[in-house]
């Protein structure tokens, strides 16, 4: 709940609509810049001397002798601009939308003054805002965010062209990076989340990178994720906000006990202050947010974890059943989310400006597991947390160059578990843990404990030179050093092959000389350079840029893959055991180029070609790090510190076009070379033992063309984007062709749809912003995504081996919908009601289907199948009706804040 004006609001959605989409070449810092000439309408003289201010701002600058002027170092915001001069009328463009690495064109024609305090008012065109868009990037405004009906950032994401089933531009989920205040928080050991989580209340902007990018982005082949927070506000403003979500669907017999009050209940608690300290050279900003989501699939507690039952016996009546749950419904895919941010920005020297940002994230998520339906207690949980600090010092050093300096820490805790004390006495023997007849557990708990602590220290520095009007010079280094500490463990129990194994238990953990844990430290190191030159003239934009990276494992490798924890011992054939070398590091060079040219007043033209490389996650290196091969084939699969960098070749090309007062059309085409994509080999040991080990012999390729189309008539606005995608590859994930092998199938010989080869996608916002209320809906079409259809053992087909995604699961679609209502109390006081309702329709969704049937909740029975199956609780057709295979039925949330 943020306080803004409403006013203010409308006139920024009609300049820049409720999705503005501006494309640019990246500069990857936090601010923007205002250029343009300065000139005589009647005669397109230039004035030099001509005095340009923000308004309200200490920025500006005078105009030279060709008329030119540039404002650098802008932070996103929109602002007014005026433009002095004598013997002129003054001129003030009003609304400019600044952005994060974007250049905003404002040329101003000046009139001689005839009447005395005479200002003339414009606003900036559209086409000029888009002039130097060289790729494809949007940026959302804090006034945008506030008014969709999304919860978090990753819905906000989910819903820009070029992103399906969340994969940017049909790469894999790895290649995304995440950024906050332009630092990296990616999660680097599994790669596909960032580690910090704000709220979308606190960003100032927020930028969204599908297309090719500049030479300062680098961890990334497919998309870039920048949020850049928000300041202290120079008058003490701050709100409240408490919500209460519930679910209303007539699909309860999918979801069972949803329609039981209290059970699925979610809970928001959100509160945020802003002001100055020392008046507005020292301001403050903080917010937090707690979410107690119970959400909507259910487990009914019928067993405990100490429930012993035997359903071996072919007669019913010899059938031990013991069953002490409460038999009541408990949520099974819950969340407890709590979320700081605070921010401290201080002015304290002419030009400069100091900030220190933390944030703090606690979190926890219980995933459904349909076996476990009768006995929720046995499931572990998901843990975060993480501490995030940055300390940034923005100085400029002359009107046309600053630099910028950012020190951060961050410290990420993941863990996964029952009890985070692996000696706890509430874990139990095995011989409970029992789905034999009925195929559910009746009893026992998930075994596996891991916890994992990574710290990144980085220290990054930029340097940003006008070096004239047509040319802007921007240089910087980064350095990472990171500490991982891994730690899996599988609980075994002490009396473990003894005659008591049944009878007593103890629970042990082995260390990293077994099979049974993965335990290790290392402390690996990465390094990267760029030097980029955007080169701006008056109806073309040119990028260039070169990157070096560079990174050091910071661990040993094996010799002898055949041998790899010299488990065999050769005594006379040293040849036969490895030795442990320290690996070498690795680097590579990556230029990037785009194009931007302006066709007449209302068109913009664009290309942009680039490398882009990207380590593959820190589980790939590092996996087993005892290198021990257990003794059954296809059981262990090893981590490789040797291997390469991926690698994506990207082109793109797009025509933006004003097609009327306040409408835009943008048609981009995209295609994408993904070279040494992460793979696992089968390595054979000298003792025949088949086992895995991650390397790079993957490829994919990319093409796909998005339509996006605007119209931003106040107090209407709407915008309509639409995405064609075709993604192949010869694997979709890095354990395809091992797994593969594994199950004696044949290697895939070809390239085959992945298994987010959706077709279309089209998303859709229609919006109404009035002086005290709002209303907007948003919503979605997908097309469906690919799965591998596996026909019954008795079928002649299921003695062919089909390809993996050999056909598509049906089409998708819901709609969202918020709307809001201000009441004015007194002063600055106001209440805010909020009514959202996610899934309007309650369509049910299929997130995914039986490989035989190709639908969800369905499955082809046989006799023998229903022959085996005993149970006294259940029945046969709860084993494929699982829940989780739909999405989230209808939930209506209501809210109420208070902004002062």
């Amino acid at each position: 709940m943020m306080k803004f004006h409403l006013s203010k609001l409308r006139r920024t959605f009609l300049t820049s609509g409720l999705f503005m989409i501006l494309s640019s070449g990246l500069l990857a810092q936090t601010t923007g810049k205002i250029a343009g000439t300065i000139v005589d309408e009647g005669t397109g003289e230039p004035l030099p001397g001509a005095n340009i201010v923000l308004v309200d701002t200490r920025m500006g600058a005078a105009a030279d002798i060709e008329g030119r002027y540039y404002i650098l170092n802008i932070r996103p915001g929109h602002y007014d601009l005026r433009v002095d001069m004598i013997g002129y009328a003054p001129v003030i463009v009003e609304n400019i939308p600044v952005s994060i690495n974007r250049t905003v064109p404002v040329d101003v024609k000046m009139t001689p003054a005839t009447i005395s305090g005479e200002v003339v008012v414009v606003e900036v065109e559209r086409a000029a805002m888009k002039k130097d868009q060289t790729g494809t990037i949007k940026n959302i405004s804090s006034e945008q965010l506030e008014i969709l009906p999304v919860e978090n950032l990753g819905a906000v994401v989910a819903m820009q062209a070029g992103v399906v089933e969340g994969h940017f531009r049909g790469g894999r989920s790895t290649e995304v990076s995440y950024m906050i205040d332009g630092v990296a928080v990616d999660e680097t050991f599994g790669g596909q989340y960032a580690a910090v989580d704000i709220e979308p209340e606190t960003i100032k902007d927020l930028e969204v990178i599908t297309g090719t990018f500049n030479a300062e982005y680098g961890r990334a082949m497919s998309g870039v994720v920048n949020a850049v927070t928000k300041d202290g506000s120079k008058n003490f403003e701050g709100s409240f906000y408490t919500g209460l979500a519930n679910y209303l669907t007539t699909n309860d017999t999918i979801f069972p006990g949803i329609d039981e009050a209290g059970v699925n209940r979610n809970e928001d608690y959100k509160f945020q202050l802003s002001g100055p300290l020392v008046g507005d050279k020292v301001t403050f900003f903080f917010n937090t947010r707690y979410q107690n989501n119970r959400n909507h699939l259910n487990a009914l507690s019928r067993f405990k974890v100490t429930d012993l039952s035997d359903y071996t016996s072919e007669q019913p009546s010899e059938w031990i059943t013991e069953n002490t749950g409460d038999s009541v419904y408990v949520p099974m895919n819950g969340s407890e989310n709590r979320s700081f941010l605070g921010k401290i920005a201080m002015n304290i020297f002419s030009g400069g400006k100091v900030s220190i940002m933390h944030s703090i994230n606690r979190d926890r998520w219980d995933g459904y597991d349909h076996g476990y339906k009768y006995n929720p207690d046995g499931v572990a949980s998901t843990y975060r947390e993480t501490d995030f600090t940055v300390l940034q010092l923005n100085h400029m050093l002359s009107n046309s160059l600053f630099y910028e300096t950012k020190l951060s820490k961050m410290v990420n805790y993941n863990g996964y578990y029952i009890f985070e004390n692996v000696a706890d006495s509430g874990y139990v023997n095995d011989v409970y843990s029992n789905n034999y007849g009925p195929g559910l557990f009746t009893g026992g708990q998930n075994k596996d404990h891991s916890e994992r602590w990574m710290t990144d220290l980085a220290a990054k520095f930029d340097l940003t030179w006008q070096m004239n009007s047509h040319h802007n010079i921007k240089t910087g280094v980064n350095y990472v050093k990171h500490d991982l500490t891994n730690e899996w463990y599988q609980i075994r129990n002490l009396w473990e092959n003894t005659e008591f194994e049944s009878e007593r238990y103890t629970p042990v953990t082995y260390g990293d000389s077994s099979v049974y844990a993965d335990v290790y430290t290392v402390n690996p190191v990465d390094f990267s350079a760029y030097i980029q030159d955007k080169m701006e003239y008056d109806e073309m934009v040119i990028n260039f840029g070169l990157r070096y990276d560079w990174f050091d494992p910071a661990t040993v490798y094996p010799t002898n893959l055949r041998n790899p924890a010299n488990q065999l011992q050769f005594e006379n054939d040293s040849s036969r055991t490895s030795q442990y070398p320290e690996t070498p590091t690795t680097s590579q060079i990556s230029p990037r180029i785009g194009l931007a040219y302006q066709l007449g007043n209302k068109a913009i033209l664009h290309f942009s070609y680039g490398h882009f490389f990207q380590l593959p996650p820190m589980y790939a290196m590092y996996q087993n790090h005892s290198f021990l091969i257990a003794p059954s084939d296809y059981a262990t699969t090893n981590g490789n510190s040797n291997l390469k960098s991926e690698k994506t070749v990207a082109y793109e090309i797009g025509l933006w076009q004003e097609v009327g007062p306040g409408m835009g059309l943008e048609v981009s085409l995209f295609y994408k070379d993904i070279y040494n994509l992460l793979s696992t080999k089968v390595i054979s040991t000298y003792n025949q033992i088949e086992y895995g080990m991650y390397t790079n012999k993957d490829y994919g390729n990319v093409r796909g063309l998005e339509v996006k189309f605007d119209v931003f008539q106040a107090p209407l606005n709407f915008w309509v984007n639409y995405t064609l995608q075709y993604t192949r590859g010869n694997a979709d994930s890095p354990n395809q062709s091992f797994d593969r092998a594994g199950s004696n199938q044949d290697p895939v010989n070809k390239f085959i749809p992945m298994s987010w080869d959706q077709r279309h996608t089209l998303n859709g916002t229609l919006g109404y912003i009035g002086d005290n209320y709002g209303v907007s809906i948003t919503g979605y079409f997908n097309s469906g995504a690919p799965y591998t259809f596996s026909p019954q053992g008795e079928s002649v087909l299921a003695r062919v081996n089909l390809d993996p995604n050999n056909d598509y699961r049906p089409i998708r679609y819901h709609a969202d919908m918020t709307a809001y209502y201000h009441l004015k109390l007194m002063g600055k006081t106001s209440l805010r009601f909020d009514l959202s309702i996610y899934n309007l329709f309650d369509r049910l969704n299929e997130n995914w289907v039986s490989g035989e049937t190709g639908r969800a909740y369905t499955a082809i029975v046989t006799d023998a199948e229903l022959s085996n199956f005993k149970s006294d609780f259940s029945e046969y057709r709860e084993l494929y009706q699982d829940p989780s295979a739909y999405s989230a039925p209808r939930q209506i949330k209501l809210g109420v804040g208070i902004n002062f």
